[in-house]
C-alpha cells in the first residue's frame, strides 16, 4: 500500500493554519498551485460530502468525491477521497499541533493500492509537496490573526 505522509511547520497559530485548511474560500488560494481546486458543500460537519472541483486533464474529470468522516477542531479533519470517475476510495487527514513559535502540519493521504495507487500517490504527493511549500504559506502570511485577509489580498490571485 502506498502513501503520502508530509509534514510542515509554519510560523503561525493552529488557529490561523486551521482556517486556512478548512475555510471554503481560502482553500482554492493554496491549492492553486496544484490543479486549483475548489471545494463545493464542504462543512467541517463529520457526515458532510462534498466535492473537490478543479481543471479537468486529460484522463481525469476534475472532480473527486469527499465525506468527513472525522473532525476535531482545529486538531483534525479526516475525509474519504474518491475518483468522480470511480476508483477505490482513500483518505486524507490534515494534523495540526502547536509546535515551537507555530504550528506543526502533517498532511496523510493513505490508502492507494496496486501500481495504479503507487503512481497515482507519487503524483498526488509532488503535487501536494508543493502545495504545502509554497502555496499555504503564501495563504498563511496573507491572514491576520483573526484568519482574514489582509487588505491588499487578492483572493483571486494565482499563487
Amino acid at each position: 500500500m502506498s502513501a503520502i505522509h508530509i509534514v510542515h511547520d509554519y510560523p503561525h497559530s493552529p488557529t490561523k493554519v486551521w482556517r486556512a485548511v478548512t475555510d471554503p474560500a481560502l482553500i482554492p488560494l493554496w491549492t492553486a498551485t496544484g490543479a486549483g481546486a475548489r471545494p463545493e458543500g464542504f462543512a467541517t460537519t463529520v457526515g458532510t460530502e462534498f466535492q473537490f472541483i478543479a481543471r479537468p486533464k486529460p484522463g481525469w474529470s476534475g472532480i473527486v468525491d469527499c465525506a468527513v468522516l472525522e473532525v476535531d477542531e482545529p486538531r483534525l479533519l479526516r475525509y474519504s477521497w474518491t475518483d468522480h470517475g470511480g476508483g477505490e476510495t482513500t483518505e486524507v487527514v490534515y494534523r495540526i499541533e502547536p509546535h515551537a513559535a507555530g504550528t506543526r502540519f502533517t498532511y496523510d493521504h493513505t490508502g492507494f493500492t496496486g501500481t495504479g495507487g503507487f503512481f497515482m500517490a507519487q503524483i498526488l504527493g509532488h503535487v501536494r509537496r508543493k502545495m504545502l511549500r509554497v502555496g499555504l504559506p503564501a495563504v498563511l502570511n496573507d491572514l491576520d490573526e483573526a484568519g482574514r485577509l489582509h487588505p491588499g489580498s487578492s483572493p483571486e490571485r494565482e499563487i
